[in-house]
């Protein structure tokens, strides 16, 4: 009788390989990775491109000594406070009637708990207001004017959150929706660009090998007042194991969502997965299931980008997106630097 896996059992990645195989799956394709020799040691402070200030301010309260989550928060808010990065706090681009709505969660792995607000209007810090819904409530998730009160009752001050850059940015959105309608598009106008969709998330692991992790957002330019995407969400743009590693998301948030994809990309890690393999293997995951015509490409592949961001408790790391092109940010107690994401095309 074979013998049933126990908590300190692990399965080697050839073992999943082959159980796929077996199972009639497509096996994953690591080519695209960089193949790098994993890093091994704490402390560890990992983020997303848009995070180089973030996780140096992170590395140096973690030196310090203070707390993972205290550390990963205070090297967001730098992002959150700053009116030229326009998809994160301050500065971030509105929903589609001009107001910006933010969202985050963070998780604290010593204690496994966890704190999130969505819809939040008029704070440039959601991710310190999650912090307290963790610390002083029993909940888990606030949202829209519940959670505006619930920082107001905790002394956060409120600011207009609409710089004038992003509301520039909405009203040519907005003269640029139909040529039915009563607004005139400006002359000369440039073609619009993408809808951004960029967070940021930060990781940390200290030196008493403790994890923990914080995801924020703006959210995706001009939504639907009300939407919520993955970043406020424990176990999709945020996931937080003291016993295996942790993982943060940005990019297209539904997906991420219906994937729950930074739970699963701890769980891989958990049966043996590196960072960068759990990472792959989510991304894989969410190509296959992306089905809808609307949101496929040529050769059948999705039309919007998601990106994934993990250590584990050896001090390993990896970032994966799913095209070419990406990078993300970690500082590993030696160099702060940019490094390329592995990626699935």
């Amino acid at each position: 009788m074979a013998k049933p896996l126990g908590m300190a059992d692990t399965i080697s990645r050839r073992t999943l390989l082959a159980a796929a195989g077996a199972a009639g799956l497509a096996p994953l394709s690591f080519s695209q990775s960089a193949q790098r020799a994993p890093h091994k040691g704490m402390p560890v402070a990992i983020s997303s491109a848009n995070g180089m200030r973030t996780t140096e301010k992170a590395m140096e309260l973690l030196r310090a000594g203070q707390d993972g989550l205290d550390a990963a928060i205070a090297g967001v808010n730098i992002v959150e406070e700053d009116p030229n990065d326009m998809s994160v706090g301050y500065g971030g681009l509105p929903n589609e009637r001009g107001v910006v709505e933010l969202d985050s969660c963070c998780m604290h792995g010593p204690t496994y708990r966890a704190g999130a607000v969505a819809s939040l209007r008029n704070i440039k810090t959601p991710s310190r207001v999650a912090k307290v819904v963790m610390e002083r409530t029993d909940h888990v998730l606030l949202v829209g004017e519940g959670a505006l009160e619930f920082a107001r009752m905790h002394g956060f001050e409120e600011t207009n959150l609409l710089t004038e850059a992003a509301r520039k940015a909405w009203v040519k959105w907005k003269e640029s929706l139909s040529k039915d309608d009563d607004y005139l598009e400006p002359p000369a106008a440039s073609p619009l660009p993408a809808r951004p969709t960029g967070t940021i998330t930060c990781l940390t692991l200290n030196d008493k090998s403790e994890i923990s992790g914080v995801t924020t957002t703006s959210g995706l330019a001009y939504k639907i007042p009300g939407r919520v995407g993955d970043s406020p969400i424990i176990g999709a743009g945020l996931y937080v194991d003291n016993q295996i590693g942790a993982c943060g998301s940005t990019g297209r948030g539904e997906a991420v969502i219906l994937s729950c994809g930074s739970r699963i990309v701890v769980e891989n890690m958990r049966h043996g997965m590196t960072p960068e393999e759990a990472c792959l293997d989510v991304l894989k995951r969410i190509c296959d299931y992306t089905v809808d015509p609307l949101l496929l490409r040529e050769k059948g592949r999705p039309n919007f980008e998601v990106n994934f961001y993990a250590v584990n408790k050896k001090g390993e790391f990896g970032g994966a997106r799913i095209y070419r092109g990406g990078r993300y940010a970690v500082h590993d107690g030696t160099q702060n630097r940019l490094m390329d994401s592995a990626y699935l095309y």
